[in-house]
């Protein structure tokens, strides 16, 4: 559809005597229309067609922050290629600091836009709540300094470019780690804008600007070309002198017209939002908004209750909600369709090609009678075709009020959203993909003093990186102290036989002797007990393989259209981890796979598509949870995402009547319910199903050791799926591959923000001003204090601190139709602050609900506190969490470090630290038992996995993943030098990454990643990657060591023959000592550094001829140093 053009379903409207009176008043000298009757979506409807008919500029003005996110969605559909754009509120009272770097970002952008005083770069709509325009802006002359330009070739002074970073609130760091961090190596600067996903890097060519590019943050290789950058100033945010502000209004174009919809629910919100304010300095009231506002042409939208004599009234009402049973739902859509224009506008072309399957089943030939469409309503409405009269007076004189028989006469054009008819909630889109998870190393966390495992002599402490000058050769060190403080110098091409030492939940482990005989039984008794736990896993996979279970089919239409219907985009791993387990329930053997990802992470939608398969198939699905609110939140999860298929979903809680559960138990087992959810009321032995074909678990660790004796008959028989919110470390994941079937969710949807955590005392003004903050942008509060004897004083504490705030109080013990009703009414948004125990822990699923407190938060385990705080930043808001510490309290030294941890590990996908953290703290037990537990404080997490991978391999024949050791010492090594990587943690990271590298792909990758983030290799750098080069070709030959012994080169070889290819191309005399061994004479000028890599790599090189000294160019075993084509990036 072209730009200029309204949809088809706007037709009719637009030629409506409305829009003209409208436009007419828009016009005219009062430069005023007032309208009542609105209802859903038509108000923006309406903005459209005027948009589209004047062609000025549209400013529309909603009532609440998340109506301004509907708003921008639905008049981005409603015209197609015509540009909306947000002006966000600032989340946060005046004065507070901790104002999110997007939405200022967002806010100045604009501004910078408006600023330019051409009309042309007006947006056609700038969508805002009332809160954002009352909000004070920087006027235009601060905007200019607050904004800086980047071009490729434009002429400015490095040094210049760093003032103004420090001066607008960049911090300088040796690298960049997040938005708002910059570093600085020689010509180069890397910076992270806030309003850039990724960090970008500034070349300069003296006092100008050579070449802009985004890069990646891990590898610090380019991802891409910049032609222009916007860095925005981020300190002082949204806190400037009131004499260098304005307001919004003041950017607009005179042409603007201002569209207000409910102008008196904006009118309270926003007096609701100033009297809330404790220093109101700057911000505008409503008052001043209000005349603002009345100096543009305004249009004032009402729904009712609007009763001036000159409003026009809006021949618009309410689309009538439908059956909540599906069949009854269409034969009401069927109905309307017959006698009027009706249009269903659906998410995406899955629903709608569902939707027609539906219709032409249930009510044949009706799907003719309707435009079933594509596209984004957030709430449909009737419009009443034919003569319209324009204002209430002239209703009046023609006897025109809500008479039912007129309006059942009339014929109405009718817009119906699809999850209007099939009672699903409707999503809002997302606006911006943020920043994603980064990949967690827990060795680039290591500090000096921090305790490392080497793997050859132990458990020691990390002292440091020191350079050593031996024989006028510089090379670099980790130093590592044992018992006794005997120190270990470990050359940095070594670093992959360091880890950091994780494990020990009692304390600090006990340093190794080096040299001494206790490590190695150390480690053998480890790897007897790993060996072990392997054997007895894969016994429990061959007795499931004995029992052959149900092969279900490929994914069919219906499958796909489900699938489909999803209202997010789903993560790479989502959709990795679905195939798995569909690969499972397509296999004979029954499926055991444990699926595990962060909170927030997607797990549900899983449990979802998987339980679909199932019941489609004619089985039935058992889903067990820990909690009744969890059974609860996954009975209307489950109804909403199969609304509009024939499966019925049910669920057994406390929340329900014995006879209810009695009639829902019948029905299972007769075969009549699909999908039965419950607590470990579904474990007991009166629950029978007539084909149980799937049970999905959430949680097991939390049921008791009956239930999961239970739980293991019922895997010899069924499909299970088990879900953790607890996520596996990487490595761990990886080494428990070979023995248990695991799905790791590591990806963060896109549109999940971190959340700001923060250690605090009672403190009853900050605690006020926290829940006054949440309750300015409509939110709501959780304060979470597990203890029900005194939960009532502390809920009246917080109504002394905030006495208009709505206050509800819940907890296990209560009645179970209390709880439930104090659950239902807090969903409802009936209450600003729910006061409860930890039954908020698990599954609770509210958006608006976007402030923690947890009170006494030290007596709370490190992954309790995690799975609470993901319970907020489950929307587009950011997401507050507070760690009241008791008052008068000393911390044990564990419950600092959970804390600690709690603030430090705030960043989406913190789970996986969080875990590692938990390792740390409290030991392995969840996860494989404490005698396991034992094992990996003994030699650390990381040498645990490795000793893993090599019994599972050991035990299944297989050959050992990790490559083989080579060793070099040509009389000088490379490095990084300090002077060209500063920062020691970058430094260790580009030695771990060339130590680990087994490609020489990977090699070419990070070469190019060096000299791009840190200029021209110097000489160290380049015989440092020569050198791990030089090792991979080795390898490849069965080479273990290459050692000078001037005037021989000599070789540890495995197999003497296997070399003979190698040794035809030497350029010197070939003399073999024993089978193992072989020496090399080369004449002196060979043993220059440059020609003795070149020589012993083009020996290496299998594709290089024997004549050749020098590798040739463009081959495998070319010379990296001579090489920067990026072409080589793997």
């Amino acid at each position: 559809m072209p730009p200029d053009q309204l949809p088809e379903f706007l037709a009719d409207i637009a030629a409506s005597p409305v829009v003209n009176e409208l436009i007419s008043r828009l016009t005219g000298p009062q430069r005023h229309a007032p309208a009542t009757g609105q209802w859903g979506s038509c108000a923006l409807a309406l903005a459209a067609i005027v948009q589209q008919k004047l062609r000025r500029p549209i400013l529309v003005l909603t009532a609440h922050l998340d109506d301004a996110d509907d708003a921008l969605s639905q008049l981005q559909f409603f015209r197609q290629g015509c540009e909306a754009a947000l002006f966000p509120a600032y989340e946060v009272l005046p004065g507070e600091s901790n104002v999110s770097q997007e939405l200022v970002c967002d806010r100045l952008e604009l501004l910078n836009r408006l600023a330019a005083q051409n009309n042309a770069s007006q947006p056609p709509f700038i969508v805002a709540p009332v809160q954002a325009i009352m909000q004070p802006c920087p006027d235009r002359e601060l905007v200019a300094r607050l904004i800086q330009t980047l071009k490729p070739s434009m002429s400015m002074a490095r040094d210049a470019l760093l003032k103004w970073l420090d001066a607008n609130g960049y911090t300088r760091l040796e690298a960049v780690e997040d938005a708002g961090d910059y570093a600085v190596r020689g010509d180069i600067v890397d910076v992270w804008p806030p309003s850039r996903t990724e960090p970008v890097r500034i070349s300069f060519f003296g006092d100008e600007i050579e070449k802009l590019h985004s890069f990646n943050p891990e590898t610090l290789g380019p991802t891409g070309d910049l032609t222009t950058i916007n860095l925005l100033a981020i300190a002082r945010q949204a806190s400037w002198p009131v004499e260098q502000t304005c307001s919004l209004l003041r950017y607009l174009s005179p042409e603007t017209i201002i569209w207000q919809i409910e102008p008196a629910e904006m009118q309270e919100q926003a007096k609701s939002y100033y009297d809330k304010l404790t220093d109101a300095r700057g911000v505008y009231s409503p008052d001043a908004v209000h005349h603002g506002v009345a100096k543009f042409a305004h249009a004032e939208i009402h729904q009712f209750g609007f009763n001036a004599a000159n409003a026009v009234r809006l021949p618009c009402r309410s689309v009538q909600a439908f059956d909540t049973q599906a069949d009854a739902a269409l034969a009401e859509l069927a109905q309307w369709a017959a006698a009027n224009r009706l249009y269903v506008l659906c998410s995406n072309h899955s629903e709608r090609t569902r939707l027609i399957d539906l219709l032409d089943v249930k009510q044949p030939g009706s799907s003719a009678n309707m435009s079933i469409l594509v596209g984004e309503l957030a709430m449909g409405f009737r419009w009443r075709l034919g003569p319209a009269v324009n204002s209430i007076a002239q209703n009046k004189a023609h006897g025109d009020g809500d008479d039912a028989a007129e309006n059942e006469a009339a014929r109405w054009l009718i817009l119906v959203g699809h999850h209007e008819i099939f009672h699903r909630h409707h999503q809002q889109r997302p606006l911006r993909a943020l920043q994603g998870a980064r990949t967690i190393d827990t060795f680039l966390d290591l500090r000096e003093g921090d305790h490392v495992v080497h793997v050859q002599h132990g458990i020691a402490k990390y002292i440091g990186l020191n350079t050593i000058v031996r024989d006028g050769k510089t090379s670099e060190f980790l130093t590592l102290s044992f018992a006794g403080d005997t120190r270990l110098q470990v050359p940095v091409t070594q670093v992959h036989l360091v880890q950091k030492y994780v494990g020990n939940p009692q304390g600090r482990p006990q340093l190794s002797v080096l040299g001494g005989a206790g490590w190695g039984k150390q480690k053998e008794k480890a790897a007897e007990a790993i060996e072990k736990l392997a054997v007895e896993m894969l016994e429990v996979q061959a007795a499931r393989a004995q029992h052959p279970g149900v092969a279900y089919p490929a994914d069919t239409p219906w499958m796909k259209e489900f699938e489909n219907a999803f209202q997010y985009e789903p993560t790479e791993d989502q959709v990795r981890c679905i195939t798995e387990i569909k690969e499972d329930l397509q296999n004979t053997q029954p499926m055991d796979r444990l699926l595990c990802g962060d909170v927030g992470y997607g797990k549900t939608e899983l449990a979802i598509r998987s339980a679909f398969k199932v019941c489609e198939a004619g089985k039935q699905v058992a889903v067990l949870a820990p909690t009744t609110v969890l059974v609860e939140q996954h009975e209307q999860t489950f109804r909403q995402r199969m609304a509009g298929y024939p499966f019925v979903v049910e669920s057994i809680s406390r929340f329900k009547s014995n006879g209810a559960i009695r009639q829902i138990l019948q029905r299972a087992a007769a075969g009549k319910v699909d999908v039965l959810i419950g607590s470990h009321r579904l474990l007991s032995r009166d629950v029978q199903f007539a084909d149980l074909g799937l049970l999905v678990i959430d949680e097991e660790q939390r049921f008791g050791v009956e239930h999961k004796e239970r739980l293991k008959h019922m895997r010899l028989t069924v499909d299970v799926l088990t879900m953790s919110a607890t996520p596996i470390p990487r490595t761990l994941h990886m080494s428990l591959l070979g023995l248990r079937d695991i799905s790791n969710l590591a990806t963060p949807p896109r549109n999940r923000r971190s959340v700001v955590t923060e250690v605090i005392a009672w403190d009853g003004p900050r605690i006020a001003q926290a829940i006054k903050r949440e309750l300015a942008r409509d939110g709501q509060i959780y304060f979470v204090h597990n203890r029900v004897w005194n939960i009532d004083a502390i809920a009246e504490k917080l109504r002394q601190l905030v006495p208009d705030a709505r206050i509800l109080i819940g907890h296990g013990q209560m009645p179970d139709r209390d709880l439930e009703q104090v659950m239902h009414a807090f969903v409802k948004k009936e209450a600003d602050i729910l006061v409860s125990t930890t039954i908020i822990e698990s599954g609770l699923d509210i958006p608006s609900a976007n402030t923690m407190f947890i009170h006494e938060a030290e007596n709370f385990g490190l992954s309790d506190l995690h799975q609470l705080r993901g319970r907020v930043g489950r929307s587009k808001h950011r997401a507050y969490c507070y760690l009241i510490v008791g008052q008068d309290r000393v911390l044990t030294e564990a419950a600092g470090k959970r804390l600690k941890a709690m603030e430090e590990y705030a960043s989406l996908g913190a789970g996986f630290k969080i875990a590692l953290r938990d390792l740390e703290i409290r030991g392995a037990g969840n996860l494989l038992g404490e005698e396991q537990s034992g094992h990996i404080a003994a030699v650390g997490y990381e040498l645990y996995c490795q000793l893993l991978d090599e019994a599972v391999n050991r035990i299944k024949n297989l050959p050992p993943d990790r490559a083989v050791e080579v060793q070099i010492d040509l009389g000088f090594a490379g490095s990084l030098p300090r002077s060209y990587v500063a920062s020691d943690r970058q430094r260790m990271d580009l030695y771990r990454r060339l130590a680990r590298c087994s490609t020489l792909e990977g090699i070419a990758e990070i070469r190019q990643d060096i000299t791009d983030a840190f200029g021209d290799l110097p000489r160290p750098a380049r015989i440092l990657i020569d050198l791990t080069e030089l090792k991979l070709f080795a390898a490849r030959w069965g080479i273990r060591k290459i050692i000078r012994q001037t005037p021989d080169i000599v070789f540890t070889i495995d197999d003497l023959a296997r070399l003979g290819p190698l040794l035809g191309k030497a350029p010197g005399s070939v003399r073999p000592v024993d089978a193992n061994t072989i020496h090399l004479r080369l004449a002196p000028n060979y043993f220059e550094e440059d020609s003795l890599l070149n020589v012993l790599r083009n020996m290496m090189n299998p594709t290089a001829p024997a004549t050749s000294a020098k590798p040739p160019e463009g081959k495998p075993g070319k010379s990296l140093a001579a090489s920067k084509n990026p072409a080589s990036r793997a």
